[in-house]
This record gives C-alpha cells, sequence and structure tokens, in this order.
C-alpha cells in the first residue's frame, strides 16, 4: 500500500526498523560510508567521506553522529540562524563523498525543502530524512537514494521507522555495522529478521487506508497548504504583533514557529498565549526550549476545523493584547 501511495518504484526496497531517525544517523554511515582514499589529519589516508546539508538541530545531530565514521564535508556554510537553506545551486560536494545527506524538514526551525533539492554535481545518492513531512505530500523518491521516516509524526505512533532505499545500493555496509541496522539482511528477510513492531505496523497500515480514503497523497498536500496558509496569514496580516523568522520559500507547511510581541518575542505575552491557548484545549504549543516562542504543529491527523480555532484565537489574542 506504501508503495501505491508514494508511487515507489520497484528500484527501490521498503524496509521496516526499529530505532527511530536518530538510529537511521548511524545506520546511514555504517551502510553507505566507502573507504575512497582521502587523506585528513583527523582519520589518516584511508577514510570515509559523506556530504551533509545542515538546516536545522536534526540534520546538526545527525552530521554529529556520522562523524564518528569518517570525514564529514558540510556542502554549503551552516546559517548562523536556522532560517532558510542555502541555495543548492550554491552548493559544493566533494567528488568522493559517498552520499549527500539533508534533512527534508526541520520540526524545530520550521524549515522545509518545498521539493528534492537538485545539487550542482551530483555526485553521490542523495539520502534524505522525510520523517516529520512523510506523507504529507507526493514526493517524488526515485531521485533519492534512500529516505527515512519515523512513524510518529504522519504514519502512527512510535517504534517503528520506514526506510526506503536503492537496491543497487545495498550491499556496502561496514562490517562493523550491528546487525539489525545492516539494510542488506533486513532486506534480505522482509524486515522480519528480528521481531518487527507489531502494532506500529498495524497503526501505520490503518493510517494507509484512511489516507488512500481521503483521496491520497495530493488530498493531504491540499489539505496542508491550507492550514498552514490560515496560519502564515494570521502571522502575515498582524502588523508585527506576530513574527515568523523563515523565509518564505523555506516555511513548512508541518511546523510553524512564531514569536508573539514582535521579532524577539514577550515573554508576557507568549505566557499569556499558551496559557489561553490551553484553557480554549489547545496544548503542545509551546516552542522547543532551544528556540522559545510558540510552534504550532499542523501534521496530517490536525484538522482543517482545528486549525481555523487556532487562527481565530490568535486574532482574539491579538484585538485584546496589541
Amino acid at each position: 500500500m506504501l508503495r501505491e501511495s508514494m508511487s515507489i518504484p520497484c528500484s527501490h526496497a521498503i524496509l521496516f526498523m526499529h530505532g527511530g531517525g536518530t538510529g537511521q544517523f548511524s545506520a546511514i554511515p555504517l551502510n553507505f560510508m566507502e573507504t575512497k582514499g582521502r587523506t585528513t589529519a583527523e582519520h589518516g589516508v584511508e577514510t570515509r567521506t559523506a556530504d551533509y546539508v545542515v538546516t536545522g538541530l536534526w540534520s546538526s545531530k545527525a552530521a554529529q553522529e556520522a562523524k564518528k565514521f569518517g570525514h564529514i564535508n558540510m556542502v554549503c556554510p551552516v546559517p548562523e540562524k536556522f532560517t532558510y537553506v542555502p541555495e543548492p545551486a550554491t552548493w559544493a560536494p566533494s567528488i568522493d563523498a559517498s552520499y549527500l545527506y539533508y534533512c527534508a524538514n526541520e520540526t524545530i526551525h520550521g524549515v522545509e525543502f518545498p521539493e528534492v533539492p537538485t545539487p550542482p554535481t551530483p555526485h553521490a545518492p542523495l539520502v534524505a530524512d522525510i520523517s516529520s513531512n512523510f506523507l504529507s505530500r507526493p514526493m517524488d523518491v526515485s531521485k533519492l537514494g534512500l529516505a527515512f521516516a519515523g512513524a510518529q509524526k504522519n504514519a502512527g505512533c512510535a517504534g517503528l521507522t520506514i526506510v526506503i532505499v536503492q537496491r543497487e545500493l545495498l550491499g556496502r555496509c561496514d562490517p562493523r555495522c550491528p546487525v539489525v541496522l545492516d539494510y542488506g539482511i533486513v532486506e534480505k528477510h522482509s524486515s522480519v529478521y528480528n521481531t518487527p513492531p507489531v502494532w506500529s505496523l498495524f497503526v501505520f497500515n490503518q493510517v494507509l487506508k484512511w489516507i488512500q480514503e481521503t483521496g491520497g497523497l495530493p488530498a493531504m498536500e491540499a489539505m496542508n497548504k491550507a492550514k498552514s496558509k490560515r496560519i502564515f496569514d494570521a502571522i502575515d496580516q498582524s502588523g508585527g504583533f506576530y513574527s515568523s523568522a523563515v523565509e518564505d520559500k523555506w516555511r513548512s507547511r508541518m511546523n510553524i514557529p512564531f514569536r508573539v510581541g514582535g521579532p524577539n518575542g514577550s515573554q508576557e505575552l507568549e505566557t499569556a498565549f499558551l496559557t489561553g491557548a490551553e484553557a480554549r484545549g489547545m496544548v503542545g504549543l509551546k516552542g522547543h526550549r532551544s528556540m522559545g516562542g510558540i510552534r504550532a504543529s499542523l501534521y496530517n491527523a490536525v484538522t482543517e476545523d482545528e486549525v481555523f480555532l487556532l487562527s481565530s484565537y490568535m486574532e482574539e489574542f491579538m484585538s485584546a493584547n496589541r
């Protein structure tokens, strides 16, 4: 059902794994990093190399973990503030990289790639963390060597990790790789080399049925566009009372962080905003501890009616407090 929903070609295998996205931070370099003779002071003459695009906390964590296994090349400068993505045409991939990694949607900073990027010199397969915008819109996975997603955002409950991997990339695994992270072993045994997360798989199947009955990924995309537009309109039409730092092109449809009372926010107003929201049954709007402010996460399960309630509350709060 997933292959049909996402139009996944037969060239790609679908694996059901454990460990969440964090497990994949290790699994990817262990499966894909190949020795290509780069000389570095850190790793010696023979080392493995991979390219990473860091656009927020999760891609930063992935790059940090991958450094345990080889040399990591940042294909573009890490932004001082994660409010945009350096244009792919400006990236500088290394010629000996085994893969190029990016995070399709950064949940904490609200930065999302609107489509699969095209690097200027595609020497290596693209690897994408699609955990937080998985199944929220159509995506051309044929352009990706590997995509992975934790199920807990749009695909069900925690415990299941979906990996979509190009079959020709299998078989490159480091001999030190734990067997439960070896893509080739998992694929050979149809994802049941060890006991899979059965309940999470059941819920995932029910979610896929719901998506198909609702109109498939095009319907999810239309719904998510409408939901995010409503919140961004409330921000943009507030005259600065609400503020989003993310550049328009890179605004996430899934996660919208914003400040109340100006670009840097007012602690008094933001505390009052959260208190009022909770009194109306809207919880989980507090921004990540590293960011502060407010964050609205608009995953597939959040309805348009619920988003309307939030945008209406935003207008009401602004009228009472500006």
